[in-house]
């Protein structure tokens, strides 16, 4: 019956199709080669059919063994991934990190550090979003995050704990297309010149902002909700506005974009601001969070 069925059973079955050889597989799991034939014996017997044909030099897995590997794969993870949510459990471990993380931050460096995070605790369920302006703040004040990447020094709450972490360079461009790259061939841009263009900028979801202009040079606005709208708007020519180094590097480097040629948007049209990993102080980091913390802090560094 299907019930005497053991792990030991299906753990070995599974180590002798990946080794090759009930030899092998006794020596990955140091036992004796007896016990590890007697055990698919008897996972044979209580299932009634043949796992290895055993006619030849090396074990092969018959139709029905390779049918049944699928499954018994699936079994022990699933096992093992109870195991490691018990075990979280009763650490402390949180259920769940949720994070908001500032449309500027790089994305990249936050997905290198949820793996590193998964690797220790991969029972914790992650939920992430990616929000410009106060939507980070915001959502640590709502409590609808434990953790939160803040870019710059617009936003700040008593109630929230801030710690540097890197930096993020943000260049005014355009697209090579726009008459203002044609301009800058052949003299400086004024920001008489940029308030006669459209400018994109974002949209904050939050009240924080609420009359309050952020960078906004241009009567003349395309307002947007999120980074790659921006950037994809100033691609098709629509308009000029700053974006994150990280997201048009390649851009600048095949001539797509082009730096403003003013002195009024910062030295090479290049600003830096500071990015803080941003939490609640009454809400101290879990042990899922913590790892995550540190994970980060070694990217940022490397």
């Amino acid at each position: 019956m299907l019930d005497v069925l053991t792990l030991d059973q299906l753990r070995t079955f599974v180590t002798v199709a990946e080794s090759g050889s009930f030899r092998s597989a006794a020596a990955r799991l140091s036992r004796v080669q007896s016990a590890i034939s007697h055990a698919i014996a008897n996972l044979e017997a209580e299932l009634g059919v043949a796992l290895f044909d055993r006619t030849g030099h090396r074990p092969v897995l018959t139709p029905e063994g390779q049918s049944l590997l699928a499954n018994t794969r699936d079994i022990l993870l699933r096992v093992d991934a109870m195991r490691a949510r018990a075990r979280g459990l009763g650490e402390g471990v949180e259920l769940e990190l949720s994070l908001t993380i500032d449309t500027l931050f790089p994305i990249g460096m936050v997905g290198a550090a949820l793996t590193k995070m998964r690797a220790l605790y991969p029972s914790v369920s992650i939920r992430l979003a990616v929000e410009p302006l106060g939507g980070p703040i915001a959502s640590l004040i709502d409590k609808r995050s434990s953790l939160a990447i803040v870019v710059g020094e617009d936003f700040r709450d008593a109630r929230i704990a801030l710690e540097a972490i890197s930096s993020v360079e943000q260049v005014a461009v355009v697209s090579a297309k726009h008459p203002l790259a044609r301009r800058q061939l052949r003299n400086r841009i004024s920001l008489q010149d940029l308030a006669d263009h459209l400018q994109i900028v974002l949209s904050d979801p939050t009240p924080l902002t609420e009359g309050r202009m952020f960078g906004v040079l241009s009567p003349q606005t395309c307002r947007v909700t999120n980074q790659d709208t921006k950037h994809a708007m100033i691609l098709a020519g629509l308009g000029w506005g700053r974006l994150p180094f990280w997201q048009v590097e390649r851009d600048l480097r095949e001539r797509r974009l082009v730096r403003l040629a003013t002195t009024a948007l910062g030295r090479r049209s290049q600003v830096a601001a500071e990015a803080y990993l941003a939490h609640r102080l009454d809400q101290p980091l879990g042990p899922a969070a913590l790892a995550f913390r540190e994970a980060l802090l070694q990217i940022a560094e490397a």
